[in-house]
């Protein structure tokens, strides 16, 4: 693809295409685990994106085996306060332009929070969407409170956050978690395809329809993460959170005592 890039940090790739198709790429593999570089340099991408009349859809997508494993709680150190991250997070919410997620791997935690940031999903077969904060002995994040049952429907919302079960892209299909299924070889061609699309309609249209279809969401994100960010914070001090975090970095069943 011919077209121009530009950089924001080493976290992320970004090219605008003569297609009218800007691509934002994760470039932290094989996780792309969570940092402020990457969660602020999306925000800080999409931002300029709206400003560059080249760009009228945007591709999400990233290197390596998973598109987002979310935070790196293997290293007891995330690097950056849940207030930040969450400030971050609505940023990506308020911007104007439409996002194509490409999703390969695991779309986790957070980064499963990440991948419902965007308008559509496109996923692989291999794909593994989870929102396994109980499994942590956490609570969700990353506005997930609002998106998931968004897409979802609340039963499926409840059933999927309580257990923190991993689906497969065919089942997140099925539930409406992600839109369309691709072959992983054709994963990023397929996504690219459905935002090149988007960019064939009238660019202010498509921007003005976007803004009625979403209506509050952006500032039902900003409320959902302050609630979120509270509920982690006394979540973040028991028992059974240290015993999840443990329990996932030891690849192990996690034992909770509900203390």
């Amino acid at each position: 693809m011919s077209g121009s890039a530009f950089n924001i940090n080493d976290a992320l790739r970004v090219t605008v295409g003569d297609d009218f198709v800007a691509v934002i790429e994760l470039a932290k593999p094989p996780n792309n685990f969570f940092s402020m570089d990457l969660i602020g340099g999306i925000a800080e991408a999409l931002e300029h994106l709206d400003t560059e009349e080249r760009c009228r859809s945007v591709v999400l997508c990233a290197q390596g085996k998973h598109f987002c494993a979310g935070a790196d709680f293997s290293t007891g150190d995330t690097h950056f306060t849940t207030e930040d991250l969450y400030t971050a997070a609505v940023r990506i919410f308020r911007t104007k332009k439409p996002i194509v997620a490409a999703i390969q791997g695991a779309a986790i935690g957070g980064g499963l929070g990440l991948a419902l940031s965007a308008d559509f999903r496109i996923a692989s077969p291999q794909a593994r969407f989870s929102a396994n904060f109980a499994r942590l002995g956490f609570h969700q994040g990353f506005g997930l409170s609002v998106t998931l049952p968004r897409l979802v429907g609340t039963q499926a919302a409840a059933e999927l956050l309580y257990t923190g079960r991993r689906i497969d892209g065919e089942e997140a299909v099925s539930l409406g978690m992600a839109d369309r299924l691709s072959p992983l070889d054709d994963l990023r061609s397929s996504a690219h395809s459905l935002a090149r699309e988007i960019a064939l309609s009238a660019p202010l249209a498509v921007q003005s329809i976007r803004k009625t279809l979403r209506g509050t969401l952006a500032d039902e994100v900003a409320a959902a993460t302050d609630h979120e960010g509270r509920e982690q914070a006394w979540l973040r001090d028991t028992n059974d959170f240290n015993e999840g975090t443990a329990a996932m970095a030891e690849r192990r069943e996690p034992r909770f005592t509900g203390k």
